[in-house]
């Protein structure tokens, strides 16, 4: 947990400060003290009897009490220094900056659950080990650069690697992104990102806290917390976005030799990531650039007007808009033709708005103006302006960081000259204002915040389904996968509409079935996970002989049981699934069916339980949903049935939590239908 020792303590000693500035246990002693901390600073060095001007303490059972503890020396003697400290100097909250821990070792790793353990004993806190500290208002324990100027209106930055933070407050102040509190948890013994989310959630007060917060993750290790206090803080006005490294089976293991644990399931953490509204990011800038978004007013469309006096850059901002889902409208009304007789001949204002290389900060200012108050259908505008070193442009820089505070829409400054004006940038800068150098990472991560759903609600309502039966089937099954009678039972209590059928095995059972079913009939192979495979697959038996024959046949092939026998039924393919991932709970997956998921993996994935809303989004975020919709004259599927078998999924789940993984594939859709049609289930205890 984190406490008041923590973020706001009296006293500070750094063990193993030093005069070295150039060592961790120096340069945060002067970080410390060039950040006016205000309480009392203490220090201990063998070998020193002052440091950094501040008496020193050559052995730790002379100091007095204190609140907090940043420790700096080599790892096999810090067990015994926290037992000191916890029993003796009744300190509370530590930052360890050494490594040689479960990141190296297994003796490591035994000597950090002993730190934790004792820290725990006395319900303490302990940012690390393995990290670069944190940095609050309140004290600067943190042995890197840069330090930002911290702001309530800046980002709260949680990152699981130290150099990564270093790295994104590097490339971002530049750009003129704030912070209001940094913590690098490092290898997370006691507590990692979701604890430190989950202090942010429960400490929020409306009128100071930050209102962003960005996430560096090489490990979900508490899924749970992420999701309740990351969509709780979403739902109170918060904005998260989040890098999750090693989404690869590289990254992983490199992820999981940084850590000293394994990486989450890639697929998972997307689910978790939307169910709770985080904006997923990929990289360093593409962090910053969604911070930077974050940080201007709230885009409510995704009509987008771009302002330029250079072609290139709108172009290649148009495209990314485009790519990402958003739109670039073309502009043609009275009110457009009015604004083109403000600018210089051959401007353009059918948009890309292009004022050309000659354009002047007046015209930017009539033009931003026109867009904000004439221009209805767009809903908010991306300036782009550099300069080829001509003359300056800070005229261009305070027109538009005018036209910024006036506006209803909001305004996303492109400045590419980071060098040629760079003095007009760093005005810019100094007047709160953020920027965005490159236009396609603007656009992209315009795309991705717009696109990101809200939370999922707290409390979802699953339809009714037979609870009883379901568990009087799964308590009467053994693990593994089910029998076909079974699988029939559970999708009959869900109210998951299925095809008739049959299991024979008996020829004349197979040709009563195909009796009653009515002709043609599609027959399987029950027994056999893959049923194409082994030739265990047969459509359109048309008459009792085919039957006769297919079953003798059908029979005989290696692991076959039985044989199943359904009507033949016409449809689009479509499919349902779901799938238990240890930690994260059961994720429910929906696509098209047959060679769509197979070859293209257009699949929508969402951890349970899902709403109806969630099941539509599923649906409508595939990248096969105009198939669905219904295309060339083709008739449509009902999406409303087919989102209502996918919450249906769901409540299955709730109730028979054992189910490790489901298919139902294919379903067969159609306009006023979605019915099941293969289907396979395996549990677990």
């Amino acid at each position: 947990m984190i406490n008041q020792q923590l973020i706001n303590p009296k006293s500070i000693v750094v063990i193993g400060g030093s005069n070295d500035v150039t060592k961790p246990g120096g340069k945060i002693l002067k970080n410390i003290i060039d950040g006016n901390f205000k309480g009392d600073v203490y220090v201990t060095n063998l070998k020193e009897s002052e440091v950094q001007g501040i008496k020193s303490y050559s052995n730790p059972a002379d100091l007095p009490e204190v609140d907090l503890a940043v420790i700096a020396i080599a790892a096999r003697f810090i067990p015994e220094t926290v037992e000191l400290l916890t029993k003796q100097k009744n300190t509370r909250a530590f930052i360890i900056l050494s490594a040689g821990f479960s990141e190296e070792s297994e003796e490591g790793a035994k000597l950090e659950k002993q730190i934790v353990d004792t820290i725990n004993s006395v319900n303490g806190s302990l940012i690390g080990p393995n990290c670069v500290g944190i940095l609050t208002p309140n004290h600067h324990s943190i042995f890197t650069y840069p330090i930002p100027k911290l702001t309530e209106k800046g980002c709260d930055f949680i990152s699981g690697s130290g150099a990564t933070a270093c790295f994104i407050m590097e490339a971002g102040i530049p750009k003129g992104l704030t912070f209001a509190n940094v913590f690098s948890v490092g290898n997370s013994a006691q507590m990692g990102v979701e604890e430190v989310l989950k202090y942010l959630d429960e400490s929020f007060d409306p009128e100071r806290s930050s209102r962003v917060k960005l996430l560096y993750i090489e490990t979900v290790a508490k899924p749970q917390m992420l999701l309740k206090h990351a969509s709780s803080l979403i739902r109170k006005g918060c904005k998260i976005a989040a890098v999750k490294a090693g989404s690869s089976d590289a990254g992983s293991r490199a992820a999981s030799s940084h850590t000293g644990a394994l990486a989450s399931p890639d697929v998972a953490v997307d689910a978790l990531f939307r169910k709770a509204g985080i904006v997923r990011c990929y990289g360093r800038e593409d962090l910053i650039a969604v911070a930077s978004v974050f940080l201007h007013p709230e885009l409510k469309g995704k009509n987008i007007a771009i302002i330029t006096h250079a072609g290139g850059p709108a172009v290649m901002l148009t495209d990314a808009l485009s790519n990402g889902g958003m739109n670039v409208p073309h502009i043609d009304n009275p009110a457009s033709k009015e604004l083109l007789t403000h600018l210089f001949p051959g401007s353009s204002v059918a948009n890309p708005i292009d004022f050309l290389a000659t354009g002047n900060a007046e015209q930017l200012g009539k033009i931003i103006d026109f867009v904000d108050n004439k221009f209805d259908e767009i809903d908010g505008m991306a300036v782009i302006f550099g300069t080829p070193g001509l003359f300056p442009v800070f005229d261009v820089y305070d027109v538009l960081d005018k036209k910024m505070k006036e506006c209803k829409k909001p305004v996303y400054p492109v400045l590419p000259s980071i060098l040629t004006a760079k003095e007009e940038i760093n005005a810019f800068i100094e007047k709160g204002r953020i920027i965005f150098p490159d236009e396609v990472t603007l656009g992209n991560a315009l795309a991705r915040v717009y696109h990101t759903p809200a939370p999922s609600p707290e409390k979802i309502e699953l339809p009714k389904v037979d609870k009883a039966k379901i568990r009087e089937i799964i308590e009467s099954s053994k693990d593994g996968y089910l029998e076909p009678k079974a699988i029939q039972g559970l999708l009959d209590a869900a109210g998951i509409p299925r095809a008739g059928e049959a299991v024979a095995s008996r020829l004349e059972d197979a040709i009563d079935a195909a009796e009653r079913l009515g002709y043609p009939v599609v027959m399987k192979v029950v027994g056999p996970v893959h049923k194409s495979d082994v030739g265990g697959v047969v459509l359109n038996v048309k008459n009792a002989e085919s039957v006769k024959a297919e079953f003798e046949r059908m029979i005989k092939i290696k692991d076959t049981t039985a044989v199943l026998i359904q009507p033949m039924l016409s449809g689009t393919e479509l499919f349902a699934g779901a799938k238990y991932e240890e930690k994260f709970g059961h994720m429910i997956l929906c696509g098209m069916g047959g060679i769509f998921i197979e070859v293209l993996k257009d699949v929508s994935t969402r951890l349970s339980p899902i709403s109806n809303d969630d099941a539509l989004s599923m649906i409508r975020n595939l990248k096969g949903y105009k198939i669905i919709q219904g295309v060339r004259g083709q008739k449509g599927i009902n999406e409303n049935i087919f989102a209502d078998v996918l919450v249906r999924l769901s409540a299955l789940l709730n109730a028979a939590p054992e189910i490790m993984e489901m298919d139902l594939n294919p379903l067969l859709g159609k306009e006023d239908m979605v019915v099941a049609v293969d289907a396979r289930i395996r549990v677990g205890s």
